[in-house]
């Protein structure tokens, strides 16, 4: 029988996302995805970005989809020189497309088994 509604059993929970403090320390240390990729100069530590593009849910995704980007990228706290996700998620995805598209970059760069 085939599970058309892609749910788990009644009775049984879905698997929670994966949440790894050694996962993020490690995407903390690479640099800023967006500045690699548009040939940016990073001015700020990097910091571990949830991609929010296209998620239609309630939930954060897991931190296996974490995605390394400095603060003029992501929040914009200490460094606004940047267009930042979270000040405009509209503008920043039409200037350097969605944040998800991002993530592949992060854990091909964490080479640790362990998380």
């Amino acid at each position: 029988m085939t599970n058309l509604a892609k749910r788990p059993p009644l009775g049984q929970k879905a698997d929670k996302p994966l949440r790894s403090k050694k996962m993020l320390d490690k995407i903390r240390e690479l640099p800023c995805a967006v500045c690699q990729a548009h040939g940016e100069q990073q001015l700020s530590p990097t910091t571990a970005h949830h991609p929010i593009h296209d998620r239609y849910g309630v939930y954060k995704r897991g931190d296996d989809w974490c995605v390394p980007l400095c603060d003029g990228h992501h929040q914009s706290l200490f460094d606004d020189s940047k267009q930042a996700i979270h000040k405009d998620k509209r503008a920043w995805r039409e200037k350097y497309g969605p944040d998800w598209s991002y993530a592949p970059y992060a854990p091909s760069s964490v080479q640790d088994t362990d998380m």
